[in-house]
């Protein structure tokens, strides 16, 4: 299977972070990947989106123009991205930021409220971390010790003591959607 997914949000929210996880893990995995940013002209505040293409298969286009899954980090790439999500595809809101969820019949969502895990959790920065964990769970496209890899690979070392609540971060996303599944 292929599993195309955009991850959308504002400058600053760690959304390529997620990508290059995503990619980094898919790789390590043994998968075929692509990792494609798109960011607006603001270097904070403004737009990021980036598509990752996990597959078993050759991957001929990086860009995911029918996404299996969508993960929005704020309203704005909710209305962008949430009518391009395939049908039967996953769509993951960052319920503390996004006050509306999709009237569609034909996809899974889950209202992940992902800033306010992270400020329970000690640091809002972590939101994305929460956002990847329930993405991980939903699709199983990746296992949860694939992405820690490759955050600890991605992390600088004078960042190292940021794992333990990342991958806390990591496991309450998860625990948002198993309890929601």
């Amino acid at each position: 299977m292929t599993h195309e997914i955009l991850m959308a949000g504002f400058g600053g929210q760690g959304v390529m972070l997620m990508g290059q996880l995503v990619t980094e893990a898919g790789l390590a995995s043994g998968l075929q990947v692509t990792w494609l940013p798109s960011y607006g002209p603001e270097m904070r505040g403004g737009t990021a989106n980036c598509s990752v293409m996990l597959s078993s298969e050759l991957i001929g286009s990086p860009v995911a123009v029918d996404p299996t899954a969508a993960i929005v980090m704020n309203v704005q790439s909710f209305d962008k991205f949430e009518p391009a999500v395939r049908s039967g595809g996953l769509l993951l809101v960052n319920s503390t930021l996004v006050s509306k969820s999709s009237n569609r019949k034909d996809i899974t969502q889950y209202l992940i409220p992902a800033n306010a895990i992270a400020q329970e959790l000690g640091d809002t920065r972590v939101a994305n971390m929460v956002m990847l964990g329930g993405y991980i769970y939903a699709s199983k496209a990746l296992t949860l010790e694939a992405i820690l890899q490759a955050l600890e690979e991605k992390l600088p070392v004078h960042r190292r003591n940021l794992l333990p609540m990342n991958k806390q971060a990591l496991e309450r996303g998860m625990a948002v959607v198993a309890a929601s599944a």
